[in-house]
């Protein structure tokens, strides 16, 4: 059986939410988004599958954390 073929896209969103993300994609489908709420300072996952395995999600997260800065956006009210 082949290697599946992953593809991250670091992608921005601004409408309604504001922030950074990461798509990880596995042999072209969405399995997992990743993303950095500025406005609301929340980090949250989305799973597109029904199940992914642990170490796909520790794989994910690994490339948020490297892909995605960590620290907030500060906006000035």
């Amino acid at each position: 059986m082949p290697e599946p073929k992953d593809r991250v896209v670091v992608a921005s969103d601004v409408n309604p939410r504001d922030g950074i993300g990461v798509e990880i994609y596995r042999d072209d489908e969405l399995v997992v988004e990743i993303f950095r709420d500025d406005t609301e300072r929340t980090r949250t996952v989305t799973v597109f599958k029904e199940s992914i395995s642990l170490e796909l999600m520790q794989e994910c997260i690994e490339t948020f954390k490297k892909e995605i800065p960590w620290d907030f956006i500060e906006y000035d009210e």
